[in-house]
């Protein structure tokens, strides 16, 4: 079989290159697809199947033989009479769910899958036991150690003594054996059950192959053994079960995804298109409608920066933390669980059923009494990404231990006389409801959630979701929506890149290390100085620190990786640097001061200076235009609805050839809003409201036009307004 076995379509044999392959890496076991033997012999198959106990020694042995015979490594293992090496099935076609593993599949070749919780030490394990007469030292043939069997020497060939004995400790054979706890996918597990979980003994080359958090695809051996304690316990006969590796196979990591040199061609080929920024960002979530800023913070939170170790061997972290602040019902939740499904190794988790210990790590005791390490949600998202749902629901302390974990990426532990330091190199991308359920725009971020200021400034971005009330994206939100539960899966949201090419090109993208250009590195510096000069640039009570500063540095070097560049650019600090002002100035823009257009700063001091010296002047200027109500402020979505609402009714007239006046065009609003008015003081409040509207988008928006100067000179309220032509009606108004 390993000789002559060649895959239909192929013309050269398939394991004498794995063979070679083997033998150059100095690897101690041979990868065997189980559908090549059920195609070379089925009654093979079938034997390896039922009976691996009995069989795989075998080709072990088959295996060991063969590689002597063409390599000098193997060859010294037999003369050494070490079986090291062994043939590693995969493949199986039958899979099992680990909760539906009974008798019928003890001595039986399995396969499941699951999530290691628990790892345990590397211990040696006696193979091959030699032992010597205590009497006359002579020493014995030797005896290969089962687990399942009993040892019985029987009596000294040289003077028929039947004890004592003592152990050849040189001559004895070891091997590696390490325990790992394996449990069911979240994902897999019925809503109301408890996980099952069951052991699984590693050896030889297969420990330290896995750890805490990683997805396996095991094949394996499910076997029994006699468990003197649980018998003492329950007092009837119980026997304990555990799974012999045979097969490991790490799933979700990110640098385990198999790229071949067609795929990587492909990939830099879409790296090339100018436009690959828009549509890697266009392939996030397809099935949520909009919310464009958070998706382009999921996919350069996806892509990370580049972690550096500098002289003084400190390290400065490369992933990007993420904070998401919305309103109920903006599909927060829904992107984490996309990013559970996408990223190769994400671990998903809410603030209410989170505890300090769940998210960084606990010291346990095992079966024999003795303490280890359990890992938490941010040890085993190492290399991937930590999603914590509800983060406002956290207890203040739980959240006080993730700061070790968010900036220096380590977990440090001193408990049961364990000292330990854990690696959690993970980014975090969490969501929390604001304090008051819904976000108020006239109230800085830090005042909108219940966040101290040492974990606000470890999040390098921080967006606000606000559910703005606007006829035509609720349009689009509920058509899109509506499609989606009327087509299922047939829906017409296909994104530009599929779940299969992102997970490339987020691997292939993630070794990529681009360097900083001497002009970036200015950028850079004056960035951050502006970031700092800018005083209404809030981060809560602690203001920008230089943690902003490698925010700035980490999103320019995750876009440089978005398009495959060599190098940081002016460009991309650009991008970044907008990007983390547009974070919060998204949500400080919703204070809107609606005046006349001279008014603000030191023209509005001059204009105020010369009102008192020369009034006749001043009211000559202004017979032109309506009077200018006093100043007033608005928030961004009301003055987004209201300017929709303004313009919409100008194009409905303009498309029927009418012509609106200004006092026309106030006394329709009012009309609308008139069921709202309780007072005279409110009615005036509207109208001067809108007036100072309808000056602003004038004046400043300019998506208003003065058609034609009112007739009268003493009504200037006479104008006639038309909506700007290169307006769409719907979008945003913006200056």
């Amino acid at each position: 079989f390993i000789l002559k076995f060649r895959v239909e379509g192929l013309t050269e044999p398939r394991y004498p290159d794995m063979l070679r392959k083997m033998a150059e890496e100095n690897q101690m076991h041979l990868d065997v697809n189980y559908g090549h033997l059920q195609q070379w012999s089925a009654q093979l198959a079938l034997w390896v199947a039922d009976y691996p106990l009995q069989i795989l020694p075998l080709l072990n042995q088959t295996l060991l033989e063969e590689a002597a015979r063409k390599f000098g490594t193997y060859r010294n293992m037999v003369e050494a009479e070490e079986t090291e090496l062994r043939v590693a099935v995969h493949s199986f076609p039958v899979r099992e769910p680990i909760r539906e593993l009974s008798t019928r599949h003890l001595g039986k070749l399995i396969s499941v899958n699951g999530v290691v919780t628990k790892r345990l030490k590397v211990n040696n394990e006696i193979k091959r036991l030699y032992l010597r007469c205590a009497k006359c030292n002579f020493l014995s043939p030797p005896f290969d150690v089962e687990s399942d069997k009993d040892l019985k020497p029987g009596s000294c060939i040289e003077c028929q003594s039947k004890g004592p004995w003592k152990v050849d400790r040189q001559q004895t054979l070891y091997r590696n054996h390490q325990k790992a706890t394996i449990q069911e996918s979240p994902s897999s597990v019925e809503p109301g059950k408890m996980p099952r979980s069951k052991t699984v003994i590693l050896t030889g080359d297969q420990v330290d192959s896995v750890r805490p958090g990683d997805e396996l695809q095991l094949t394996g051996i499910y076997k029994c053994l006699y468990d003197a304690g649980t018998n003492a316990s329950t007092c009837f006969p119980v026997f304990r079960t555990e799974i012999s590796a045979v097969h490991v196979h790490r799933r979700g990591d990110v640098k385990l995804i198999e790229i071949t040199d067609d795929k990587q061609a492909q990939i830099l080929e879409l790296a090339k298109d100018p436009n690959i920024r828009e549509r890697f960002i266009a392939s996030m979530a397809p099935s949520i409608y909009g919310m464009k800023h958070v998706k382009t913070a999921i996919a350069l939170s996806m892509m990370g920066g580049q972690s550096k170790l500098t002289a003084g061997k400190h390290r400065i972290r490369g992933d990007i933390n993420t904070l998401i602040v919305g309103d109920p019902g903006l599909a927060k939740s829904q992107f984490l669980k996309y990013i559970e499904q996408t990223f190769p190794r994400a671990i998903y988790t809410t603030g209410k059923g989170a505890s300090a210990v769940g998210l960084t790590a606990a010291v346990t005791k095992d079966e024999n009494g003795d303490w280890g390490l359990e890992g938490g949600a941010m040890v085993m998202a190492d290399d991937g990404m930590c999603l914590i749902d509800e983060f406002d629901k956290m207890n203040e302390v739980d959240r006080t231990s993730l700061h070790e974990a968010m900036e220096q990426q380590t977990i440090t532990l001193s408990k049961a006389g364990i000292q330990a330091t854990l690696n959690a190199r993970a980014s975090i991308l969490a969501s929390c409801l604001p304090k008051n359920t819904y976000y108020e725009p006239t109230q800085p971020l830090h005042k909108n959630c219940e966040l101290t200021p040492p974990i606000m400034s470890r999040f390098d971005l921080m967006f606000v979701m606000q559910d703005i009330h606007d006829e035509t994206n609720d349009n689009n939100v509920a058509r899109h929506i509506l499609d989606l539960h009327r087509r299922g899966e047939n829906a017409e949201t296909q994104p530009v890149l599929n779940q299969l090419e992102l997970q490339r090109y987020i691997r292939f993208a993630r070794f990529h290390r681009p360097k900083l250009t001497p002009g970036a590195h200015e950028r850079l510096v004056k960035c951050y100085k502006k970031l700092r000069e800018d005083r209404t640039y809030v981060r809560g009570a602690c203001g920008v620190t230089v943690r902003q500063l490698e925010s700035l540095m980490r999103l320019s070097e995750a876009i440089a990786r978005v398009h495959f560049e060599d190098k940081v650019t002016l460009e991309h600090v650009n991008m970044a640097f907008e990007l983390q002002m547009s974070t919060l100035k998204r949500a400080e823009r919703e204070n809107i001061d609606l005046e006349g257009p001279d008014a603000g700063g030191e023209a509005a001091a001059a204009d105020g200076a010369e009102a008192g010296a020369d009034d006749s002047a001043e009211g000559a200027g202004r017979a032109s235009a309506p009077a200018r109500p006093k100043r007033m402020k608005i928030t961004f979505p009301e003055y987004q609805r209201i300017g929709q609402m303004l313009t919409r009714y100008l194009w409905q007239k303009e498309e029927a050839g009418e012509e609106v006046k200004e006092e026309d065009l106030v006394a329709w609003y009012m009309e609308q809003v008139e069921q709202d008015i309780q007072t005279e003081a409110q009615l005036e409040e509207q109208q001067s409201l809108v007036q100072l509207i309808i000056n602003r988008m004038i004046d400043k928006d300019r998506v208003i036009l003065i058609y034609r100067q009112s007739e009268d000179p003493l009504r200037p309220e006479g104008r006639v307004l038309l909506k700007h032509p290169n307006y769409p009606v719907g979008e945003l108004i913006t200056s």
